[in-house]
């Protein structure tokens, strides 16, 4: 079962190129500061704009630096069920623990599509699939009822749920059972969705916050509740600052400030305003991660 503080990478970027030595020392760094798990190449990993290329050299750069001391679930999504198939064969080649698949995003498949989708996957390769369900993106919400029926199937594991509906991880763990995996794909209700049933988050904030992240986690684990009201409280204005514009800008605008790497994004994604540059840096400074 993954748990706890699992950090949706950022890729960082250097004049155009991916920055592959950036990128393995904030592995590193990550791991030295607690996170449980790593995802790279999905959306905070800016997958829609790298080539298929880059996709499957940062998926090996991050299985290359993590070295076996977290798991790693690789970004392996798409809306072309061969290409997703592609992707997963290379993550479970390149030695991934497990594959983050997105719902299909602007084809609109119905219920139906999306079982015979991830179904596809499933059969084709053998490895742990966690469905990730994000409708504010890909338009298409999977039901309840559609993710018991994949549930069936051995290697569906579990959900990155981005949904912010806190009745769902209840609803499923009822449906489905406390056995499948139910991770937050959403960082401000954190707190609300390990309330309701859920296993863990994976998280745009522990890009840059992620000993506070996996503390949260472990305090919550712990019954510290306390310490868990705490840095909820102390969590939540980096959240929503990180998401003033579009992601990641905002969190890679944060990693530079940190020194982590540049603040580089990708057409059609720009670098955020001054407004959020103030706002960004303000909740660093009450989150307790810049002085």
């Amino acid at each position: 079962m993954f748990s706890g503080s699992i950090v949706a990478l950022l890729t960082p970027f250097k004049n155009g190129k991916v920055d592959e030595k950036a990128f393995q020392s904030f592995v590193d760094w990550q791991i030295g500061q607690g996170t449980n798990g790593l995802v790279p190449v999905g959306t905070t990993g800016e997958s829609p704009t790298l080539s298929h290329e880059e996709h499957m050299r940062v998926v090996e750069l991050c299985i290359e630096a993590a070295a076996g001391r977290v798991p790693v679930i690789a970004g392996a999504g798409s809306n072309s069920t061969a290409e997703a198939i592609a992707f997963t064969r290379h993550a479970k080649k390149a030695g991934a623990e497990a594959v983050l698949t997105v719902t299909p995003y602007y084809n609109k498949p119905t219920q139906e599509g999306l079982y015979q989708h991830y179904k596809a996957i499933h059969d084709a390769v053998e490895i742990p699939i966690i469905i990730y369900n994000i409708p504010g993106r890909s338009v298409i919400d999977m039901t309840v009822a559609t993710m018991a029926r994949l549930a069936k199937l051995p290697n569906i594991v579990g959900v990155k749920d981005a949904t912010a509906d806190l009745t769902r991880p209840l609803r499923t763990r009822v449906e489905i059972g406390p056995e499948f995996c139910q991770l937050s794909g959403e960082d401000a209700t954190v707190v609300g969705y390990l309330a309701q049933g859920g296993h863990g988050c994976i998280s745009v904030t522990a890009n840059v916050a992620p000993a506070q992240c996996s503390q949260l986690h472990a305090a919550w684990t712990a019954n510290d509740r306390p310490t868990v009201e705490r840095l909820r409280d102390q969590l939540m204005p980096l959240h929503h600052a990180l998401f003033l514009e579009t992601s990641p800008a905002p969190v890679k605008y944060a990693a530079s400030l940190l020194g982590l790497c540049s603040e580089e994004v990708r057409l059609p994604v720009v670098p955020v305003t001054d407004a959020t540059r103030t706002a960004v840096r303000e909740a660093m400074v009450k989150a307790g991660v810049l002085n």
